[in-house]
């Protein structure tokens, strides 16, 4: 197993303190995700790569808009990461059937 989900944490913690850029997040987050083993389903990829797209393109704008709120994009990040991390670990220690 290559736990790379878990170097996250510190990555969105950094970036919300403003001590790690946009673009050193996303490819913390691209290479934490695609290089976790087990192997991350292509829709928790696709999930990632949207909401990285929606937060580097919002970036673009010095303030926060009406449609986007940074913490929001933050926050949706953390989610994704919970329901990865859940997912890999039911996949590791799938639960065992209850025996009547």
């Amino acid at each position: 197993m290559n736990d790379t989900l878990s170097l996250i944490p510190d990555a969105l913690d950094a970036f919300s303190i403003g001590a790690l850029s946009l673009e050193d997040l996303a490819r913390t987050m691209r290479d934490a995700s695609q290089e976790h083993e087990p192997t991350l389903p292509d829709r928790y990829l696709d999930v990632l790569e949207r909401l990285l797209n929606q937060l580097e393109s919002a970036a673009l704008f010095s303030e926060e808009s009406c449609s986007f709120s940074r913490e929001d994009m933050v926050s949706a990040l953390v989610e994704w990461l919970a329901r990865a991390q859940d997912w890999s670990n039911k996949t590791l220690n799938p639960p065992t059937p209850k025996r009547d």
